[in-house]
């Protein structure tokens, strides 16, 4: 008997679905035994916590500007140097990971459970609903996403961020919904989703109770490996102007400032460039580590 066979028995007897954490240790042992996941998820622990401590021990805000040092390199008073404005690279370095960390954790957790309910819906009920919401699913694969984004730019103005994540957000959940549907076409024929449909527990209620929890781990490294595809998109957005708008910036707005004066002022971009990477890379690490955790025939 699976762990969600387990719970759906507790429920039918007992009225009350118990919680088993028993999964959960198993889970997070072999993830923290993972050296590549241990070692992702220090360095993004150590990246949150500089992208939110460390504005705290600078004198100088991302708004600041220096008037007194326009494109110096860095020193004891602006420690990755300042731009051509005399703005503080340190402080805007930090601002812009806050807004990348941001974006990329929002987009993936909307992004992936959105696959998650439509894919489960359309799994579970077929028919008309399946054809529906498939044939959704068809059309935002096509549809040219950056360009899509591109158009709607002006609407991200005037710190309208939430508007720009709903909307990066909502062209990267189609290809986990198809495999959300067929793993729920398979797992609706199991004997613990019969015996809650013939005890007469709602569909949707099954939906949201057995079937979206029995596909957590692929959710799970879903969500995780999201982030980091959220945020080079975010990035590769905010490079041409059409992503996070000024006065606020990101990664991919100063990436491309300082792409403009990096052969001969390099501190205006590889600070930024080399966060950007270190983060992606642990955030691909932690995900991988997670995928290895959830599957029983992993190997250490």
């Amino acid at each position: 008997m699976t762990l969600h066979e387990e719970e759906v028995a507790e429920e039918l007897s007992d009225g009350v679905l118990t919680k088993n954490p028993s999964r959960v240790r198993v889970v997070a042992g072999r993830f923290f035994r993972s050296r590549q996941g241990l070692a992702g998820f220090v360095v993004l622990a150590v990246m949150f916590l500089l992208a939110f401590a460390g504005p705290l021990f600078s004198r100088w805000s991302y708004t600041d500007k220096d008037f007194t040092a326009f494109l110096q390199p860095p020193s004891s008073s602006h420690w990755f140097g300042t731009l051509q404005t005399g703005s503080d690279v340190y402080a805007l370095t930090l601002r812009g990971m806050q807004k990348s960390l941001v974006v990329g954790l929002l987009a993936a957790l909307v992004s992936t459970a959105l696959a998650a309910v439509v894919g489960a819906f359309a799994g579970y009920f077929l028919g008309w609903t399946d054809r529906v919401l498939s044939w959704v699913t068809d059309l935002l694969l096509v549809l040219p996403g950056f360009l899509i984004l591109a158009i709607m730019s002006p609407l991200f103005e005037s710190g309208q961020w939430p508007l720009f994540v709903l909307m990066l957000a909502l062209f990267l959940w189609m290809v986990t919904s198809k495999i959300v549907r067929g793993m729920t076409i398979s797992l609706k024929e199991r004997e613990f989703i019969h015996a809650a449909r013939y005890m007469g527990v709602p569909p949707a209620r099954i939906v949201f109770r057995h079937v979206i929890p029995n596909l957590s781990s692929l959710l799970i490294v879903d969500a995780t490996l999201n982030v980091s595809a959220a945020i080079l998109t975010e990035t590769s957005l905010s490079y041409f102007g059409f992503g996070i708008q000024p006065p606020d910036v990101s990664f991919g707005t100063l990436i491309a400032d300082g792409s403009k004066t990096a052969t001969y002022a390099p501190w205006t971009f590889w600070f930024v460039a080399g966060l950007l990477v270190v983060t992606v890379l642990a955030v691909n690490l932690i995900g991988d580590a997670l995928r290895d955790a959830f599957d029983p025939a992993a190997k250490r």
